[in-house]
């Protein structure tokens, strides 16, 4: 878990998200980017921490955005949501730590993202009954941004117009890659369960021999 910066100063309690971007910019205060990291850290952390199974690895992945935060909150658009842009930046930073450490032979293709136990499984799969321990097999399977990308739309709720600015592609590309990325996992999760029912059925047929 990020380790919160106390503070003391309730002034800063009313304003918004956006406000308070302002308000540090023109002032350069630290108690205007505090109550943002106060509001945001664990949210981050969390996301961090589904690409990366590690919690110390997820700490640092925090820290090195929100000080990333503080050199870009200058080109922050007024008439954009904060807490978007802020896991646009989340998510570009996670996936490309994961590309250059993969790049370095340092994660390995046999090690998932973490799936919280609470993602919206219906709407990817329109209704099925699906497992999450064979969804999170299945997952195994996809890229670094197959896997990103479905993250984006179901567990974060973003609008394909705000997927399409984070991976800078149009929102015709992030259909297609949504669609692909989709019809790929239900694949995968299929032969997952279609092995695993192999798999006891000549389970059941050896202890039957052993009897």
């Amino acid at each position: 878990m990020v380790v919160r910066t106390s503070t003391s100063d309730s002034s800063t309690n009313g304003y918004t998200d956006e406000e308070l971007v302002k308000l540090f910019v023109e002032t350069q205060q630290n108690r205007f980017f505090e109550k943002l990291y106060e509001r945001y850290a664990d949210k981050v952390y969390h996301k961090c921490i589904s690409f990366v199974k590690d919690g110390a690895k997820a700490e640092d992945l925090t820290h090195d955005i929100f000080l990333k935060l503080i050199f870009k909150l200058g080109t922050f658009k007024e008439d954009a949501k904060f807490s978007t842009w802020l896991y646009s930046i989340t998510y570009n930073h996670c996936m490309d730590q994961l590309r250059t450490n993969k790049k370095r032979g340092e994660v390995y293709q046999d090690e998932p993202l973490e799936v919280p136990d609470d993602i919206d499984l219906n709407v990817i799969f329109d209704g099925d009954d699906v497992q999450a321990k064979n969804l999170k097999t299945a997952l195994d399977h996809l890229t670094v941004d197959e896997k990103g990308i479905l993250f984006m739309k179901y567990m974060d709720d973003l609008s394909i117009r705000d997927i399409a600015d984070i991976f800078s592609v149009t929102e015709s590309a992030v259909k297609m890659r949504l669609l692909r990325s989709r019809e790929k996992l239900r694949k995968k999760y299929l032969e997952t369960i279609l092995f695993l029912g192999v798999f006891a059925v000549k389970l059941i047929e050896l202890i039957r021999n052993l009897i």
